[in-house]
């Protein structure tokens, strides 16, 4: 499908499009990346530990004696609500997240008082020694826990489309269940971290590990009352985000700077693993109630959809997550009528936060489990039902009245059904699973559709300021923070292709809200959509003045003057890149430029549900094959075969790491990582110990990854390329639809009881109920 020559001119691009190594891959290889606590620290850093209440999820705090604390030695200062200056409030968005728990406890782990010792061990061990008493109350801990309790902690929010009601009592046929999906903690390498360092006139510059320094810029003013102007955020990099340092880093670095603030001293705080896993939130894990109506091939006629999600005891970010959850819950499948309602439920447990895919990955998995079960029921392969269902018309439109112009779903998913030899494969396993009494084989191939941008339209904008030096050499800073994802190395990808350079030319300098204000996340998959077209922005614009001014020199217009090898061309001469930056510094002509971009054609209206809430969509599909032991529950995966859509890649390398990573990340969330809350509110699987992420063992050994190839998004993206942060990880969900049509071939015709995640004691569940419904129905397992 490569288009030749390029419509968009892009064929003779000399750095974008090529597959350049991420530009800290040697410093993390030899541990020289510098992260939060590699800072070298300031003369008399104080450090920071969080104490909260063991006893208590939820109830009115009684008495709090924290002398022992205060006398352990090394204790300079013990932090409580009253020692904070202005708000004790880290709210993201509408309130309710007081940085000191104050009256009650909210939560098992809310931090209640903050230790500042000299030493980090001296902080932890007397963080230990607080006595606090409270009045425990019988915490909602699970979504049906809120539903009984009926407490929600947004209102419930609806998308409808045509008339499901009547459309499902009058389909053919019809199936409904309820469907259970669990949640994900973040896992990131480096934890929650921040450094607070007090300035001049009482300023603070925070060093902090977020993927939003904007908010949390925005935050610390309004806690320590100050402007916004008096703090400063920066961060370097961060070992891993995935969402759990969008808006929940932002508590730590306010405790960080009142520390600062208080004491008058540099202050660090950074979280031990198991304080990090329960003092922050998760994905939000979801009860899926849902019905459908659908004729003998199949096709859906109509979906009723109610998406009860768990937030915890605050907003936090669940109004975007569960708006995302339902935005997705279509997939890439056509629903002639459609209800997709959302109830976002208060739960006395730690606020749902962020989490790579935003809601969407819940969404998606509703939608391929509802596909699954009505080809289980109707004997159908589940790949060709799931084709019949796909969008076709571009006036096709999604349940929230979006349509879906850029369909390229039917030529990506036949291409990997091709070259992943998918209706062989299931040939054979059919063939082996009839043979087969104890190991059983499943097969699935699954699409992925996701929508970029923000749905909170104000945030689809960005900044970045761009330098060129007098020798040629070249800084940029922008307005995105760098987890791990390449960032950095595809803006600079980006400003080098402007300007006709080499990659070496460039320097991308760490975040800070001191050169781009006022920034959006790095959130979204749109990191790179945004500000790498802020950066072009601002490096066109030097470029423009810097041709203007060559072609003075040389007597000719400034449409003749090209940028390319490091060099500049025009009427026969041309002269070092660095030589015409001297001659611009020299003749007072401007090298730096602040570029803004913000994405067009975008448009929601929430209250009215209605607009473009997106820019385009991303494509892909993943094929799965797995084993399972029915006796055991155990499982493993043999293949995984992964077409995905990147639009005109600005980086293969890079892309198809994203794509890998991602990948596994999902596998993870639906097979291995579950999260287990006691009945207390207490959470369980806090340590590594007791919580299972994916590990290389786990990875599938026949791991075929490719870039679906076209000429580049439809849209006018950075070089038409489109966003891989995200939608990856739903490419994972096929690995949880093989399993469960590998326990479905136990009796056919019999869809397995399973949720997510399918763990080895939940597969085993699965396939003993499928056993025992057969053995009931007369029929075979």
């Amino acid at each position: 499908m490569n288009a030749s020559p390029d419509p968009n001119g892009f064929d003779g691009l000399a750095v974008v499009s090529k597959p350049h190594p991420h530009d800290s891959a040697p410093k993390h290889v030899a541990g020289a990346a510098t992260y939060i606590d590699d800072i070298r620290e300031p003369a008399g850093t104080l450090h920071v530990a969080p104490g909260h209440a063991r006893s208590a999820a939820r109830g009115r705090i009684v008495s709090i004696d924290l002398a022992d604390v205060e006398a352990y030695p090394g204790v300079v200062k013990v932090l409580t609500a009253r020692d904070v200056p202005a708000l004790n409030d880290c709210s993201p968005s509408i309130g309710g997240d007081p940085v000191f728990a104050e009256d009650e406890i909210l939560f098992h782990g809310q931090v209640v008082f903050a230790v500042v010792a000299e030493t980090r061990d001296a902080a932890r061990r007397a963080a230990r020694l607080a006595k606090i008493a409270v009045d425990a109350a019988k915490p909602a801990v699970t979504a049906d826990d809120a539903l009984d309790r009926n407490t929600d902690v947004l209102p419930p929010y609806e998308f409808l489309k045509g008339d499901p009601d009547a459309a499902i009592a009058a389909a053919p046929l019809s199936l409904s269940e309820t469907f259970r999906i669990g949640g994900q903690e973040h896992f990131y390498l480096e934890g929650q971290a921040a450094l607070a360092i007090p300035q001049e006139d009482g300023d603070i510059l925070i060093h902090s590990s977020t993927q939003h320094p904007t908010e949390v810029q925005h935050v610390a003013a309004r806690v320590l009352g100050l402007p916004d102007a008096a703090i400063v955020c920066e961060c370097r990099r961060m070992g891993g985000g995935f969402g759990g340092k969008e808006s929940q880093a932002t508590q730590w670095a306010v405790i960080a700077a009142i520390a600062a603030r208080v004491t008058g001293r540099p202050a660090k705080i950074r979280l031990d693993r198991d304080d990090d896993m329960i003092m922050t939130g998760k994905r939000h894990d979801m009860r899926v109630d849902w019905a459908a109506g659908f004729d003998e091939t199949g096709r859906i006629l109509a979906v009723d959809s109610k998406l009860y999600s768990r937030c915890g005891y605050s907003a936090d970010l669940s109004l975007g997550v569960n708006d995302r959850a339902m935005f997705h819950s279509d997939n890439a499948y056509l629903y002639p009528h459609a209800r997709i309602h959302s109830r976002r439920l208060l739960t006395d447990t730690v606020s749902n936060t962020a989490f790579r895919g935003f809601g969407g990955p819940q969404g998606m998995v509703f939608a391929e489990r509802m596909m699954d079960a009505i080809a289980i029921t109707l004997g159908l392969d589940p790949l060709e039902l799931r084709k019949r269902n796909f969008y076709k018309d571009p006036t096709d439109t999604t349940p929230y009245g979006m349509p879906v112009t850029d369909n390229i779903i039917h030529e990506l998913v036949a291409e990997l059904e091709r070259t992943s030899d998918y209706a062989r494969r299931k040939a054979e396993i059919d063939a082996f699973n009839a043979k087969s009494r104890i190991l059983k084989k499943g097969i699935a191939l699954t699409p992925v559709k996701f929508g970029i941008s923000f749905t909170l339209i104000h945030l689809n904008q960005a900044g970045a300021l761009v330098h060129v030096y007098s020798d040629g050499s070249i800084m940029a800073n922008h307005g995105g923070t760098e987890m791990g994802q390449g960032l950095h190395t595809k803006v600079a990808q980006v400003v080098a292709e402007e300007f006709g350079v080499g990659l070496d030319q460039v320097r991308i300098t760490a975040t800070t809200t001191a050169k781009v204000p006022n920034t959006a996340p790095t959130a979204a998959s749109s990191g790179t959509d945004l500000n790498g077209m802020a950066a072009r922005i601002a490096a066109g614009a030097i470029r423009e003045r810097m041709a203007a001014h060559a072609a003075a020199l040389w007597d000719c217009v400034p449409a003749e003057i090209r940028f390319r090898d490091g060099r500049v061309f025009g009427a026969n001469k041309s002269m070092s890149f660095g030589e015409l930056a001297k001659s611009c510094h020299l003749a007072r002509i401007q090298l730096s430029h602040a570029g803004f971009y913000r994405t067009p054609e975008i448009h929601w209206d929430r209250a009215a549900v209605k607009g473009r809430p997106f820019f385009y969509f991303a494509y892909g599909a993943s094929c799965s094959e797995v084993t399972i032991d029915t006796l055991t529950g155990e499982m493993r995966i043999d293949r995984v075969d992964i077409l995905h859509d990147v639009g005109r890649s600005l980086n293969p390398a890079i892309d198809i790491g994203q794509i890998e990573g991602g990948f596994v990340q999902g596998m993870g969330w639906l097979t291995t990582e579950e999260l287990v809350f006691d009945a207390e509110g207490r959470l369980r699987t806090h340590a590594p110990s007791t919580y299972k992420i994916p590990t290389a063992s786990d990875v599938p050994a026949d791991f075929r990854v490719a870039l679906f190839e076209s000429g580049g998004a439809r849209e006018d993206t950075i070089y038409r390329s489109k966003a891989v942060g995200e939608p990856p990880v739903m490419l994972g969900i096929s690995v949880f639809s093989a399993i469960t049509h590998a326990v479905a071939s136990l009796a056919p015709g019999i869809v397995p009881p399973l949720s997510a995640p399918a763990t080895p004691e939940a597969i085993l569940k699965a396939c003993a109920a499928v056993k025992a419904r057969a053995t009931r129905g007369g029929l075979a397992p």
